[in-house]
């Protein structure tokens, strides 16, 4: 008996012993396989020579941003969870890589690749547009553009280019600006939850989806004026572009179904006959032509290409600031504005704030340039990044604001600590206005019987609780906070901008404008590009610059620790299936990005009252966005 257990004693052990030499050498294996992975892709990062006649293909991908989003981890994270990370282009990387690609004699042409630009503003637009007109005015060289289709925005961009061509099979969609929002009352209602809105604006709007079935007539006007007047600029700027008669492209519109009968309802023969393209080729009659304007490149049997991630190894700039030759410092504030800290995508007010303060102390930086893109988000958030911006002032350091393609409610609040506002004509600005949300679910818990008890010693101690009525000395309380905060809003303002409070009331109210607008209602100085900005900063700086010469400029971020290096180093080499199988070996799952993002903002407001944080349940967000 003794001799079977010892028998399955030695078995057991020597299956144990090869099952944990396995698990072993799978995991050395693994790491083994990363170690490859990284050491080969930092050896094969240098830049290689270009050869002549290099055609720049500008592959414009997902949205086009300020900054990247995400911090290194999340992006892992999401590469091993198997997802599709979003796609971004950075403005100036693409603004960086044409400057440089027209005094590059080995860059003989630009490829526009626009047809996965699925997210810019007009802003943004015009900043490359602008490039691109540089680029062909100093170089000479050609712009071509290609599509299977074009979308509008990609078409914006494509038009500038000197040849445009189509698939055969493809189209251009030009289809106006507007949107439609999806309005929740009646569904709350019937399940019984009420939004409790206390505002101030007429026409602060943020609201409305929550509280009606559809736009009020406030809404409907002041956003039928702004998208008018941006629809009209964009047509305007195609039309110059291709030489077209004032007013075709709507003319085309309205027309629409006539024509494309005409064209045997061939989209891209209509394109080619309204003279939005110059021709219609396949992918390969579109190779052909560029190796006959480059040259051919034997080895990949196309023509002869560097891509726009490949050639910022080639671009070159003015230089770090430095105690000898200083210059200036460049704080990018994008997206929602948030309370406490928060990463690239987002403005914390305790994260921006910092990033002022180190350029503010920083003695090789004599100005600070803030690009703003941001809707707005939280009122106490936005002060403490202006109040870091009114420090850098007092400590004389000129800080010049650069509006992107949104600078509205909290973003406009955060750009009034300024020598100087900078808008682009198609900002979207403005909607000065504040608003608090205090949902309650009281006939949700009657439709449930579900009740509630307590005691307490005074009515404020939860005084807000999602599960009872609404007290209404609480919302006097927060309507009363609502209205101090906007009174504040347009105290500063009129403080910034050398006007009244009640003038500054009067085109104020929640309501959006364009830049072009704002600029004639004395909202921001000038109309500019972000260069512009750049340029002013620097004469305010008093920098010595000779004649053509660029100031020297760094962006102020975040400094990365070791191991968020290291893991941005993994996210740009690891692939894609070794991330996915990752992913699934530690089962994560995906969530519904559009559901979170559609209530974030309410569900925010909800989160800060019910930890009885209601003086900060009000919010400076115009819930606007690129059209």
């Amino acid at each position: 008996m003794k001799s079977v257990f010892s028998a399955i004693g030695w078995l057991f052990s020597k299956a144990w012993w090869l099952l944990d030499g396995t698990r072993r050498a799978l995991m050395n294996l693994f790491v083994l396989l990363l170690i490859v992975i990284v050491v080969t892709a930092l050896l094969t990062r240098g830049a290689k020579t270009l050869g002549d006649k290099t055609t720049l293909v500008l592959k414009l991908e997902g949205s086009l941003v300020e900054q990247f989003s995400g911090s290194p981890r999340e992006q892992l994270v999401a590469q091993a969870q198997g997802q599709n990370t979003p796609h971004q282009t950075r403005l100036r990387d693409v603004l960086a890589a044409l400057d440089q690609a027209a005094k590059d004699d080995k860059i003989s042409a630009v490829l526009l690749d626009v047809e996965e630009l699925h997210g810019a503003g007009l802003a943004g637009l015009h900043e490359v547009v602008a490039a691109l007109q540089r680029f062909r005015k100093v170089s000479g060289k050609p712009v071509l553009a290609y599509a299977d289709n074009y979308s509008q925005r990609s078409y914006f961009l494509a038009a500038q280019a000197g040849e445009v061509y189509l698939h055969p099979m493809g189209m251009v969609a030009l289809e106006g600006f507007g949107r439609w929002r999806t309005y929740y009352k009646d569904a709350l209602d019937r399940i019984g939850v009420t939004a409790h809105v206390m505002k101030v604006g007429t026409y602060k709007s943020f609201a409305e989806p929550y509280t009606a079935t559809g736009p009020s007539p406030a809404t409907q006007e002041a956003e039928g004026l702004v998208y008018g007047e941006l629809w009209n600029g964009f047509t305007g700027t195609i039309e110059a572009a291709r030489k077209l008669q004032a007013g075709s492209i709507a003319k085309g519109i309205e027309e629409l179904p006539q024509r494309l009968a005409a064209a045997k309802g061939d989209p891209a023969q209509l394109a080619l006959q309204e003279k939005l393209v110059d021709g219609l080729k396949t992918r390969d009659q579109m190779r052909e032509l560029l190796i006959g304007k480059g040259a051919k490149d034997e080895e990949s049997k196309s023509f002869r290409q560097v891509s726009l991630n490949q050639y910022m190894a080639y671009v070159k700039d003015a230089g770090t600031p430095n105690k000898l030759l200083p210059g200036l410092g460049i704080v990018v504030a994008e997206g929602e504005i948030v309370d406490g800290d928060a990463g690239p995508g987002r403005i914390g007010g305790d994260s921006t704030a910092r990033l002022i303060r180190k350029a503010r102390e920083d003695e090789a930086i004599k100005a600070v340039v803030l690009r703003v893109n941001s809707p707005g988000g939280s009122a106490f958030a936005s002060e403490i990044v202006r109040r870091e911006l009114e420090l850098t002032r007092q400590a004389g350091k000129p800080v010049v604001v650069s509006m992107g393609d949104v600078a509205a409610s909290g973003g406009y609040w955060i750009s009034m600590s300024s020598d100087a506002v900078i808008a682009d004509p198609g900002t979207i600005t403005g909607s000065i206005g504040v608003f608090g949300i205090l949902p309650t679910a009281e006939a949700l818990m009657d439709k449930l019987s579900l009740h509630t008890g307590g005691v307490t010693t005074t009515w404020l101690a939860g005084g807000y609780d999602p599960r009872r009525p609404l007290d209404p000395r609480l919302q006097a309380a927060v309507q009363s906070g609502v209205e101090n905060i906007y009174a504040r809003f347009t105290g500063l303002a009129a403080q910034a901008r050398k006007s009244t409070p009640e003038k500054i009331d009067a085109v104020a109210q929640g309501r959006i404008w364009t830049g072009s607008q704002a600029k004639e209602r004395g909202l921001v100085d000038r109309l500019g590009s972000f260069d512009d900005a750049v340029q002013t900063a620097a004469k305010l700086a008093k920098l010595e610059l000779k004649d053509g010469e660029k100031p020297r400029i760094v962006y102020v971020e975040r400094d990365l620790s070791r191991s968020e290096r290291l893991l941005a180093s993994l996210t740009d080499v690891m692939a894609p299936p070794l991330a996915k199988a990752v992913g699934q070996a530690l089962g994560l799952d995906d969530l519904p990005a559009p559901v979170i993002e559609e209530m974030a903002a309410l569900k925010e407001l909800s989160r800060l009252a019910a930890r009885g944080q209601w003086d900060r349940a009000a919010a400076v967000h115009c819930l606007c966005g690129v059209p």
